[in-house]
């Protein structure tokens, strides 16, 4: 997932995709814990996308506030 894929979705889009990739990170916390976790680089990277994700959030979030003051 990059970024430019991100910013074509809705902010509705994107906070359903974060709470996907927040399972996702549960599950791959508890294989971990489990001794049952098969690619390690994985929780990196969905915690990179965890991160992706709440910036472009914000990014909105702040986009939509300026154009509410300005109007």
């Amino acid at each position: 997932m990059n970024a430019k894929e991100l910013h074509d979705k809705t902010p509705d889009q994107l906070r359903d995709e974060l709470v996907n990739l927040k399972k996702e990170s549960f599950n791959l916390r508890f294989q971990q814990a489990t001794g049952q976790l098969e690619n390690p680089a994985r929780i990196r990277a969905v915690k990179r996308d965890v991160a992706r994700v709440k910036t472009i959030l914000n990014q909105k979030a702040a986009a939509a506030a300026s154009t509410e003051q300005g109007a």
